[in-house]
This record gives C-alpha cells, sequence and structure tokens, in this order.
C-alpha cells in the first residue's frame, strides 16, 4: 500500500529533510535502490528517504511543466498531473492583466502554478486550497512571491473582496491507495462548475481551467472556450468569462510550439459556422492539431488552407497546395489504396518498407495490431524484424470515405 501524501511531505518540512532534499541530484531510477541504501547507512530515517526520494522524482518529472523553478518547488502526484504548464499560466495571468484586475482569488490553487505566474505580474493573489498537504506544497512554491498569501480552506467558503478576479482549477481527480482516478462530472468536481457559473453571473471577470475533453453541450453560454495545445498535446480547455473574455470569440484554438503560439478563434456558436465542402484524397493531407478538432474549427482550417474535408464527419483534410500552417501536419499524399490487409501485405513487401507509421482516423482499426499482419517479425512499435524486412520508413493513413474504408500512403511534408 502506497503512503499518503502527507507521509510524503511532512518529513520535508524539517530543516534535515529540506536540507537533504536540496543535497540530491536530477532522480535516476537506475540509482534510486543504491541511494536509498547509502541515504539510510548515513542515518536517515526510512520514512525520511522515501519521502526525499518520491519527491526527487516528482521534481524531475515536474522541469517539464515548471523547468529549473521545479527545482526549488515541492509536488504531490495528484497535483503534478493536474498542474498548470508555466507558459500556459503565464497566458492565464496576462488575461487578468490586460483586464486590469489587480487581485485574483485562485479558488483550489493546488500547487500554485497558477498563483505564481499571476504574482509575477505584481497581481495580489489569495491561494485557496483545501487539501492540507497541497496547501502546505503552495505554500512553500510561493514563498518568492510576496503578493501572494496561500489560504487553507474550502473555495465555495472563502469570501471574496469586491472587485476581485477569480481563477479557478477544479480538482478532477481522487487519489486513493493505488494512485489518482479521474473525474468526469463536472458537478462533481472539486468546487463544481454550476458554483463557477455562479461568480460569472455575479459579474466577475473569472477564468476556469477543465479538461480539454469537456463536451460542447457542456460548455456554458455566455463565456468563450479556448482550446489549449502544448507540442501537440492538448492540455486544457479554459472558459473565460466577463472582463477577461473577448469580446466576438465564441471558441479558440490556442496552439503553442516550439515556433511559438498560434490561435484559431471563431464567434460562431458550437453549432454553428462555416461548412467545409468535401473531395477526394489527393494533393496534401492535412491532420489538424487536436486543439483544433476539440474546438470545432477543423471546417474553418479547411477553408483557410484552400481544401476540403476528405468526409465531413472525420478530421482529415485535403488541399491541392502546400500551406505552411501551425495548425496541422501536413503530407505529401503518394497513393490511395483500398484497405485490404492481403493488399497492404504486398505493398509493403514490393516496396520493401521496414518500418511503418500508421495513422487512423474514423476506423477501428488498430495500428499496433495492423503493423504486426503488415511487417514479418514486427512486434508492433513501429520497426519490424527478421530477414523479410526491409530498410524503407513508409506512413499509413487509415481513414474512412462514405462507407470505404481507405489506406493511403503518404510522407510527412
Amino acid at each position: 500500500m502506497s503512503e499518503a501524501p502527507q507521509d510524503q511531505i511532512a518529513p520535508l518540512l524539517t530543516e534535515e529533510g529540506w536540507e537533504l532534499l536540496a543535497s540530491l541530484g536530477p532522480y535516476r531510477e537506475d540509482r534510486s535502490f543504491a541511494l536509498n541504501s547509502s541515504l539510510r547507512k548515513a542515518g536517515h530515517s526510512p520514512e525520511l528517504v522515501s519521502a526525499v526520494l518520491t519527491q526527487s522524482r516528482l521534481r524531475t518529472r515536474a522541469e517539464a511543466k515548471f523547468g529549473e523553478f521545479a527545482r526549488q518547488m515541492l509536488f504531490t502526484q495528484a497535483g503534478l498531473e493536474q498542474a498548470t504548464r508555466l507558459n500556459v499560466a503565464a497566458r492565464h495571468a496576462q488575461r487578468f492583466a490586460q483586464a486590469g484586475i489587480r487581485h485574483v482569488a485562485d479558488l483550489g490553487c493546488g500547487l500554485g502554478a497558477d498563483a505564481m505566474a499571476l504574482a509575477s505580474l505584481d497581481i495580489a493573489v489569495t491561494a485557496v486550497e483545501v487539501d492540507e498537504t497541497t496547501a502546505a506544497c503552495a505554500t512553500i512554491n510561493l514563498i518568492p512571491f510576496p503578493h501572494a498569501t496561500v489560504v487553507h480552506s474550502d473555495a465555495t467558503s472563502v469570501a471574496l473582496e469586491d472587485g476581485a478576479g477569480v481563477w479557478l482549477d477544479p480538482a478532477r481527480r481522487t487519489t486513493t491507495t493505488s494512485g489518482t482516478k479521474r473525474i468526469w462530472d463536472p458537478e462533481a468536481f472539486s468546487p463544481p462548475l454550476s458554483f463557477v457559473e455562479s461568480l460569472a453571473a455575479a459579474g466577475r471577470a473569472v477564468g476556469v481551467k477543465m479538461g480539454p475533453g469537456m463536451p460542447h453541450e457542456s460548455v456554458p453560454g455566455g463565456c468563450e472556450a479556448q482550446w489549449v495545445s502544448v507540442g501537440g498535446d492538448v492540455t486544457e480547455v479554459t472558459l473565460w468569462f466577463n472582463a477577461v473574455a473577448r469580446p466576438g470569440i465564441r471558441r479558440a484554438a490556442l496552439v503553442i510550439g516550439a515556433g511559438g503560439a498560434a490561435e484559431l478563434t471563431s464567434g460562431d456558436g458550437f453549432d454553428a459556422g462555416p461548412v467545409a465542402p468535401v473531395g477526394p484524397v489527393e494533393g496534401f493531407l492535412y491532420e489538424p492539431d487536436g486543439a483544433v478538432i476539440r474546438a470545432g474549427l477543423v471546417a474553418d482550417l479547411a477553408l483557410d488552407l484552400g481544401g476540403h474535408l476528405v468526409d465531413e464527419h472525420i478530421a482529415y483534410i485535403c488541399a491541392p497546395e502546400l500551406v505552411d500552417t501551425p495548425y496541422a501536419r501536413a503530407y505529401r499524399v503518394l497513393e490511395v489504396m483500398p484497405y485490404n490487409v492481403r493488399a497492404l501485405k504486398a505493398w509493403v513487401r514490393e516496396n520493401g518498407v521496414g518500418v511503418l507509421d500508421i495513422k487512423k482516423r474514423g476506423t477501428s482499426v488498430t495500428p499496433e495490431e495492423l503493423r504486426k499482419q503488415l511487417l514479418p517479425g514486427s512486434k508492433g512499435g513501429g520497426k519490424a524484424g527478421g530477414k523479410a524486412a526491409g530498410k524503407k520508413t513508409a506512413t499509413l493513413v487509415l481513414t474512412r470515405i462514405g462507407e470505404e474504408r481507405v489506406a493511403v500512403s503518404v510522407e510527412p511534408v
């Protein structure tokens, strides 16, 4: 049975624990057993050693979200899983700053990522967290920010100052002895979506981070919904109300990548917007970013690219020309074939394919299983073994056009 989060944090909130944690370098799984033994031989208690090694592992994982800040922060497993990346939190904070809001209540602050970003813009932050262990972590994490105060309390019971904005990142996971489990019902979140709507109805500037899989029908009216992807992964949908919502924008896809950030927006409701034409698989095939798909902006993108959908229900776009876009990955169409395993086996053999990347949309085919069938000796991971394997790399896109299943040979651009 795993230890409770407080058992992994409390030993660190001592001089011995903090100094020992600071003395460790980046966590390495292959050295953890030896390090555990050496720390115990040095006289440190098993509880402290366990807490320090757990925290070292979480800090190393957290660098993907927090960069070098992670080395001085405290984390819980559930808190890190839900925590906002700092580059995204900075964009949240900018909304409040641009609206002229000087005090924000961060209700359900978790580990304090968004509170850190707000405080760095000289916005006074009251960070509220109901879980005692998480509140302790947030207190440590916010020590460098004099504009931030942590309150251990239920988010729904805190008195709000007149004119204060509100940021919420409701708890969407429960922690058990076997790990964390995601909650899907917005009314089971802590605090629930109805509480968020009540704050917005009172005229407050409100932003709330929700899971990216939120259905369109669950998005409240009168707000801006912004889906965010980072490095190709859709991380959240943020709902913005009142002063922090942009006029004329109902839904948006913010795409953050190595080349910077770009945003596709629409003022139309989720059941409205343009209709893209449907046409053949030809020219260049575009695979829209997940944020574009979640925001229901595939048709908008197709028209921007001068292209068409391959099927009205599937998020693949084709266009005659190659257009540089941050909103989709482009492939050159080489060949369109009916989906037939025997014929595809022959195609793989004739083309000397040894490494096969398989993408799919609109079909129940499992890429890993198909790869095993097409590549003799393959274990499904993308690389073939055995004498029959060739050296050529190929990409297949499996999709449906009407009732017909097709396999499209493409090459990444």
